[in-house]
This record gives structure tokens, sequence and C-alpha cells, in this order.
């Protein structure tokens, strides 16, 4: 089983900027976390991060050449605006979960409207570092129900 994780814009300034609501871990420390989970679950992890959107819409269209069996996504502020990402994620047909460090709920009202959310697996919004474990397992036990 593979899963691909995206990162949008400034994701990698985590540990750098605002830690009351992205907590004091780097995207690094983050993925260093995920790999050694999807090594417990048996699963292939790879990583990509990027602040253009035509570069993350191409990492999903890839993700089909690539076998990947599902998709954790963080669009950082595409989650709010992207229609490009939401129409490759569609195109992508596969399970996909949306997470947020922070709680996007709890922050600005633009920040609530997510162009994601309705087409995804499931949304994990609020807990740090750990919504993307919640989220590897979330995504790992479905795929594995699914597949079997």
């Amino acid at each position: 089983m593979r899963i691909l994780v995206i990162n949008g814009p400034n994701l990698n300034m985590l540990a750098k900027r605002e830690k009351d609501f992205y907590g004091g871990k780097s995207l690094e420390d983050i993925n260093r976390v995920l790999e050694a989970e999807a090594k417990k679950l048996k699963v292939r992890i790879s990583f990509f991060q990027s602040n253009m959107e035509g570069e993350i819409v191409n990492a999903i269209q890839n993700a089909t050449e690539d076998k990947i069996d599902g998709i954790i996504i963080n669009a950082g502020a595409y989650t709010h605006t992207s229609i490009a990402i939401r129409d490759a994620l569609i195109i992508f047909g596969k399970p996909f979960v949306e997470v947020h460090l922070s709680n996007i709920f709890s922050r600005e009202e633009f920040r609530h409207r997510s162009y994601l959310s309705d087409i995804a697996l499931g949304l994990i919004t609020g807990f740090k570092e750990d919504s993307y474990l919640l989220a590897l397992k979330a995504l790992v036990d479905h795929l594995k129900k699914t597949q079997s």
C-alpha cells in the first residue's frame, strides 16, 4: 500500500511560525514520525511539499501513475481557494484525508470554508502534528477494509 502526503504553502516554515496554531515541530519532524508509523503499519509513504498550486496539482495527477492508493493533504491556504486542487483530487478518484494542524473552525471566518472537505474521506483538524498521525491511521485502516 502506498500513501502520499502533500503539504501546501508555508508548511515548510513550521516550527518558525505561529506555534500556538501549528505547534513546534518542523515539517521534517512530522515526516520522520509519519515514516516510522508507516513502517509499523507496513505501508510505503512519500512526501511532497510546494508553495505553488500548479506543482501540487501535478503531484496529485502523478499519484495515479505512481500507483498511490491514498493521499493525506494539508493544502494550507489553498484549502480555501483552489478549485484546481479540488479538481485534481476528483480526477485522482481514490480516498484522501484533509488535514490541518490548527482548528480551522476556531480561526478567521475565511478559513471555515474548504474546497476539499466535501469530497474527502475525512477531515482531521486541530491536533497539531498529531493530525497527520490520525489521518495516516484512518486512511490505512479504510484502505485495508476496502481492499480486502
